[in-house]
Formats: C-alpha cells, sequence, structure tokens
C-alpha cells in the first residue's frame, strides 16, 4: 500500500507535527493597532511578513523533524515538541491575524493566501498560553508511542516492522489473532506519566476543537474538509460520490474473497453472510488484502511472475531500488535527484538507534534538499513504495519557485496520487524494458495482474473513505472516548466489511494501532489519491498515444507524458486543484470512471465467480 506520509515544508497537513503553513520564530510581522478598516496594503504586508518568517522557521523545524525521527531519544523528542509548540503559536497568531481580511476585497492570489493561512494549522491551539505547548506535548508524546512501543511474541521482543510482515506470511487464525491483538495494546499502555494514547487523544481533540472555533470553523472536522476548495459539506458529498462510483466493484471483490477464505478456513472462521475477520486479510490494519493473493487467485490466471523473487534474483538491494525509481522519472524528462538526496536520505534502517520506520519524503529547505526516509526492504510492496515516495519528492522540487504558501499539492490527494499514478505504469512490459522480466506474460495472465492490484488498491478504498469519518465524528462530538472504539468498528463493518477476531470493548482504542491517528495525518488524502491515480494515468496514457486495455500501459519513456505532467506539478497549490486537474487530464471533476474502466475484466471475472454465492454482510 503507497498511502505513506510525507513532510514538506509547506504542505498543510505535514504529519510528523503540528507545524502551521504560516509559522514563525520567536518574533512576527510588525503588529499594528487595529484601527480602521484594513487595507488591501496592510494584507499584502502581512502575507509577505508570514512567507518571508515561513521560510526561515520551515527549515528549521523540518531539521529537527528529520534528526527526531531518524535518532528517536528523549532529547530529539524534546526538541520535536518544542518546536512545534513554537510553530503552532505563530501559526495561531497568524491565523487570527488573517481573519482582520477576511471581509476585504483581495486580488484571487491574495485571498488564497489568506485562506491558506487560517487553514494551514493542522491542530490549531487556541490562543490561551500554554494551550500550544501542551498540544504540541501530547502529538509528540503519542507519535513517540506509536514508534517506540514494544510487543513480546514467543518470549522475544519483536520489531514492528516484521509483525507487519508477519501478518502478510502467517496463515495460522490462532497466531494471527494473537499478533493481531497484541499489536493493539500499545495504544491503551500507560506511558511514563501514567496516561494513555486513548487519554491524549481526547485532550488533544479538546485543545484543537477549541482552536479551530477561534479560527470560525465549526470543529477540527469541519476545518480540514475546507482545505478542498469546497464547502466542508460540499466535500464529504463528493466524497460519498466518488465512493459509490467503486464500491460496486469493493462488493464483487469482497464476496469473492470471503468465499474463498471460507474454503481455507471454514464456517467457524469465515462464515459465510458476515464481515471478514481483520486479522486474516494479509494486512495490519486490513487495508489492504495483496497479501493473501495466493488464497483468492484465480487458479488459472497467475500473474506469471513474482517481482519479489525477480528482484532478490539480480542481487537488488535497497539503494539500486531507489536508483530504478529515480530512473523511471528521468526517462520522462525530469532532472536527475541531487546529490545530496543520496548522502542524506534513510534508505535502509539503522541498527543502532530508534528511528521512524514509516515511509515519508521530504522537503527541508523547500528547493533541492529533498529526501526519503525508509526501512526498505526488497521486496515488491517496498519497490512500488520507491517510486510512490519519489514522486512527492519530485511534486516538491517542481513547485520550489513557487511562493511558500504555494509550496504544497493542488489537494493532499495529489501529492499521494502522483507517485502511485507513476506505480501503475510498473506493468509487464516495463519490467522486461528495464531487465527484470525476461518475457511479457499474455493476456491470459491479465486477470490475476488485475487481481493483484484490487487487493492492493481497491481493498484500500472504503478503508481510506472511513479513517476521516470516525475523525470527523470524533471532531463533532459524535463519539467521546467512550464510545471511539465502537465508532470505530462500526464504521469498519459498514464500509469495509470486516469485524475485529476478538470483541473489543470500550477500554480499547484501536484506531491509536493505525500510525496516522496518533500521527494526526488527516486520511482522506488518500482516498482521493486512489481515485486520482488512475484518472491521471488514463489521461497520461492519451497523452502517450496508448489504445490498448488501460491495465496495460505504462508511460515509461514518454517525455511528452513528462512535458505536460511537470507543468501540473509546477503549478503546486497556486489555483485551486479542479484548474490543476483540468490542466492535466483536461477536466475539472474528480471522476471514479477510469478506476471501473481499468478493473473492467476483473469485474466481469468477478461477477461471474460470485454467481450463486451469497454476498453483502
Amino acid at each position: 500500500m503507497r498511502n505513506k506520509t510525507i513532510l514538506r515544508r509547506a504542505g498543510a497537513l505535514a504529519a510528523v507535527s503540528a507545524l502551521a503553513l504560516a509559522a514563525a520564530c520567536s518574533q512576527g510581522p510588525a503588529e499594528t493597532p487595529e484601527t480602521g478598516a484594513p487595507t488591501v496594503e496592510e494584507a499584502d504586508e502581512f502575507i509577505t511578513g508570514v512567507e518571508d518568517w515561513y521560510r526561515d522557521f520551515g527549515e528549521y523545524s523540518a531539521r529537527i523533524n528529520w534528526v527526531n525521527a531518524t535518532y528517536i531519544n528523549y532529547d530529539t523528542d524534546w526538541l520535536a515538541s518544542r518546536v512545534a509548540a513554537e510553530g503552532t503559536e505563530m501559526g495561531v497568531k497568524f491565523a487570527n491575524e488573517a481573519k482582520r481580511f477576511n471581509d476585504l476585497d483581495l486580488p484571487a492570489e491574495m485571498r488564497r493566501k489568506i485562506e491558506f493561512i487560517k487553514l494551514g494549522l493542522n491542530l490549531p491551539a487556541p490562543e490561551k498560553p500554554g494551550a500550544a505547548k501542551e498540544l504540541a506535548q501530547i502529538n509528540t508524546r503519542m507519535a513517540s508511542t506509536y514508534a517506540t512501543g514494544k510487543i513480546e511474541l514467543d518470549g522475544e521482543t519483536v520489531a514492528r516492522v516484521d509483525l507487519e510482515e508477519m501478518m502478510g506470511t502467517v496463515r495460522d487464525p490462532a497466531k494471527l489473532e494473537e499478533i493481531w491483538v497484541k499489536w493493539r495494546e500499545i495504544p491503551v499502555a500507560e506511558n511514563d506519566d501514567g496516561t494513555t494514547m486513548k487519554e491524549d487523544y481526547a485532550r488533544m481533540a479538546e485543545i484543537a476543537n477549541a482552536g479551530a472555533k477561534e479560527l470560525g470553523f465549526d470543529d477540527v472536522g469541519a476545518m480540514w474538509r475546507a482545505r478542498y476548495d469546497l464547502p466542508p459539506a460540499e466535500f464529504a458529498a463528493e466524497t460519498d460520490r466518488l465512493w459509490e462510483q467503486v464500491k460496486p466493484l469493493y462488493d464483487q471483490l469482497h464476496c469473492h474473497v470471503r468465499a474463498k477464505l471460507n474454503e481455507q478456513y471454514g464456517d467457524a472462521v469465515v462464515p459465510q453472510g458476515e464481515p471478514i475477520r481483520a486479522d486474516l486479510l494479509g494486512n495490519m490494519w486490513a487495508q489492504s488484502w495483496a497479501n493473501i493473493y495466493d488464497l483468492v487467485a484465480p487458479a488459472d490466471a497467475d500473474p506469471g511472475y513474482d517481482l519479489t523473487a525477480l528482484l532478490k534474483a539480480q542481487n537488488y538491494d535497497a539503494t539500486r531500488m531507489v536508483k530504478t525509481g529515480e530512473a523511471f522519472f528521468s526517462s520522462l524528462g525530469f532532472e536527475p535527484l541531487p546529490e545530496t538526496f543520496w548522502e542524506r536520505s534513510q534508505i535502509t534502517k539503522p541498527e543502532d538507534r530508534e528511528v521512524v520506520c514509516h515511509a515519508s519524503a521530504w522537503d527541508l529547505d523547500s528547493q533541492d534538499d529533498i529526501r526519503i526516509k525508509m526501512c526498505t526492504k526488497v521486496n515488491s510492496d517496498d519497490f512500488q513504495t520507491v517510486h510512490h515516495e519519489l514522486g512527492h519528492n519530485y511534486y516538491q522540487r517542481a513547485y520550489k519557485d513557487q511562493p511558500p504558501l504555494f509550496q504544497g499539492g493542488a489537494n493532499g490527494g495529489f501529492h499521494e496520487a502522483i507517485g502511485d499514478m507513476v506505480a501503475l505504469s510498473i506493468t509487464p512490459d516495463y519490467l522486461k524494458e528495464i531487465g527484470l522480466l525476461e518475457e511479457t506474460p499474455d493476456a491470459s495472465k491479465d486477470i490475476g495482474l488485475l487481481m493483484a492490484q484490487a487487493l492492493e488498491k481497491i481493498s484500500f478504498m472504503p478503508f481510506g473513505l472511513l479513517m476521516d469519518k470516525w475523525r470527523w465524528e470524533v471532531f463533532n462530538g459524535e463519539l467521546t472516548p467512550e464510545t471511539y472504539n465502537d465508532g470505530w468498528w462500526e464504521l469498519r463493518e459498514q464500509y469495509q466489511g470486516i469485524r475485529p477476531p476478538e470483541t473489543r470493548d470500550a477500554r480499547y482504542f484501536d484506531p491509536g494501532g493505525k500510525y496516522h491517528i496518533p500521527g494526526n495525518v488527516s486520511y482522506t488524502r488518500y482516498f482521493i489519491a486512489h481515485i486520482l491515480q488512475f484518472q491521471f494515468h488514463k489521461a497520461a496514457c492519451e497523452q502517450a498515444g496508448w489504445t490498448g486495455p488501460l491495465h496495460r500501459c505504462s508511460v515509461y519513456g514518454s517525455k511528452a507524458v513528462g512535458e505536460k505532467f511537470n507543468a501540473m506539478l509546477e503549478m503546486g497549490a497556486s489555483k485551486p486543484w479542479p484548474e490543476a486537474l483540468d490542466a492535466f487530464t483536461g477536466t475539472s471533476k474528480m471522476d471514479g470512471e477510469a478506476v471501473v474502466e481499468y478493473f473492467a475484466p476483473l469485474m466481469e471475472w468477478l461477477e461471474e465467480q460470485n454467481e450463486g454465492r451469497t454476498c453483502g454482510w
């Protein structure tokens, strides 16, 4: 699954800290008495001051957070908490000052910047003294708890990354349940100060909601939705519309997967007509089912190759995998990555210290100091993740000449979709061209290839949608700490058709077992990215002159695609996302029809397989 976090200095949704788009260190633009109506000149001066200070503070904070993510200890946690508090305090100050210009008739670019300043805080703290510091401490503590929690299995401490891998290889339901349950003990374990992640999360929501209300939003969820150039309620309806376009495909996939798991485990473990046990789907969070391909794939439609085996047979290491990803972008006409990328990135997990292994792409100076941070393993998943993370880096570099407030994706989904669009071009033809495959499998293997893709991408879509739906319910008060877990599993059953392997009562905080919850990374971007990547892919294939089935298209080597693609990337966030979408695809409307077209052969096959089965849950 390519839904990895990125840290970009001008990204409004940065995950590692609660920094604002408009953050500054110990000073800010000069304050003037608020006498009389504000003027356009005052607004311009204010924006200039914010952007000037942000250039300095953004790099300072990014470097501290890089050190914290790659050397986790008490001191770097302290530094990360301190810089997050500084950034949040100034972000709150700037956001509240920006409200002065709400009713002023401003040029479009200035108005957009003013709105970005107000929306730039990921988690806004209220202006009262100490609130920003407390919020930063909570966020740092939750992130550190997630990254450093220890899990015992069979009498040994097991690395979290190894447990994730085990979920994809173990086939014993009892062992899978044990791993699944122990992973979720971390969010309810007490920290050194006696608090738990669940208690921290509740307090975080309380503080951030107070800050959002001061900025004029109903709650944090409404504030997050407002970032998408649409009114919050309209944006929520738009995500529902997109889900309805692809839901029939998910329903057919779910029906087939459950039937095959029933054959593997029997009625006692996988009863027909009921939600599927979450721990049986090959992934710690049941967000990707790719690891159970061997259990559910068509018997006569094997993909024809095992990419992990191919990589290992040709002695790929982590660096070579990243070099291969770079070569793809070079084939589209992009300049090579800077030498500092190779000198400063964390490509493999260090042996001597705690680090955040969650894959991420970083832009430390808003110019050329771009990096990735991964604990890369030589396998198919990380091969595609490399392409995804590099997509972030190339996007970051493309918009580096935009003003600081516009150095970000057209919306959050754009940033996530860029690399995934490239990964859709990792077809058998591409693998043959770069020497990983000797012969391209014929069309009879396509159902197997599409099944493998669907188990990763289609299975993810409802998860990508419900993550923020849960948070929206937390932020608007519909869910309380006593109902956090119940609300979580209600949504997972409603959208995914899955259930926990054991009864989970109100004591648990199962949402905290997913990095993006304690990390406060808004997740709707990933759902949108799974729509946009196919829409981008279809547009790119048309530009490349491809006339065959969409799932067989690779744009590797197409300079024409690269030129138009880069033109969209260079826009950054300077224009509303419908304009950026139109610049590359020729339409300003997000559309799930490209997903439907891509998987059309698989949909037909699934409907045939499911004939006579009891579908739904």
